[in-house]
């Protein structure tokens, strides 16, 4: 994967790939949720402009796509860890994270669906829904670094 320039390798798993920001083309609405769909799960939104679906759960680990207009009113594709009770109530999404360091915190977990969330994304760029953007350390206070 490179920079918007093309100038620079990222490869996942790597400490620069956690800069990595999936930026999708055009705002989020009902009209458009449906392709954003992951193993069979749908965005649901969680408070206005702001739609969560999970991405991997299990017992130790769980991640969840947060899709929201969180950089520079840009719409995101960015990943939260949630607080789950009772086997399947979500009662607190964490701050999100960029779309690297969650795909690399997947890695660390289960490589196998960390590729399956990679094939997710690169289907997403060759529709051209969206596309890769590395971001600055601190361009934004909702994404942690």
């Amino acid at each position: 994967m490179a920079d918007e320039n093309n100038e620079i390798e990222v490869i996942p798993g790597s400490p620069e790939f956690e800069q990595m920001l999936f930026k999708i083309n055009g705002e989020v609405n009902n009209d458009n949720l449906a392709v954003l769909n992951f193993g069979g799960n749908q965005l649901q939104e969680v408070q206005p402009d702001m739609y969560a679906m999970p991405a991997y759960i299990d017992d130790n680990f769980n991640l969840f796509f947060i899709v929201a207009p969180l950089v520079e009113n840009d719409w995101v594709i960015a990943f939260s860890t949630a607080e789950i009770e009772n086997g399947n109530e979500i009662t607190d999404l964490s701050e999100p994270m960029t779309t690297g360091e969650g795909l690399n915190s997947m890695g660390e977990v289960s490589p196998e669906s960390a590729n399956q969330l990679l094939q997710y994304f690169n289907t997403l760029v060759d529709a051209k829904r969206g596309e890769w953007r590395m971001i600055e350390k601190n361009q934004n206070p909702n994404i942690e670094e």
